[in-house]
């Protein structure tokens, strides 16, 4: 599995914790940024993430910034992406299994470092449950063509 990982300054920190989570657990990481504490727009980063898992670089994605609600918002605006601002366990096993989320997002402010891997295992060891789940989804990709 390859995960695209990436935060404005505000999530930083635990942006750097993930990616050198994963990469203990042998997943490979592509890091998108930011490099320094220097403030940045985290929709930037939002666009690089989501480009990578558009263009097949990556199988998904994790956006953080401070609260995971800008980058949340940046993602949900571009084609083909489903971002899950996750701050439990459970919402993080349902934005896969129902929604079949593809960017995880979330909030270095407002969660801890041990809530955040978990939060993070539950999401990649989730699996799209189809189904039922399959019509609504269809009906998410449908509303990216609304003005």
């Amino acid at each position: 599995m390859k995960i695209a990982v990436g935060s404005d300054h505000g999530g930083i920190h635990l942006k750097n914790h993930i990616r050198e989570y994963l990469k203990a657990k042998g997943i490979e990481v592509v890091d998108c940024g930011t490099y320094t504490e220097e403030s940045v727009d985290y929709p930037d980063y939002a666009a690089k993430v989501c480009q990578a898992v558009n263009d097949g670089e990556a199988e998904r994605g994790i956006l953080i910034c401070g609260t995971g609600i800008g980058v949340s918002i940046a993602a949900n605006k571009i084609h083909g992406i489903r971002a899950a601002l996750c701050g439990d366990v459970f919402s993080a096993q349902m934005s896969r299994e129902h929604n079949n989320a593809n960017i995880l997002c979330m909030g270095e402010r407002v969660i801890g470092l041990s809530l955040a891997e978990m939060i993070t295992d539950t999401w990649l060891r989730s699996e799209f449950a189809g189904g039922r789940h399959l019509r609504r989804i269809d009906k998410i990709t449908a509303l990216e063509a609304m003005r």
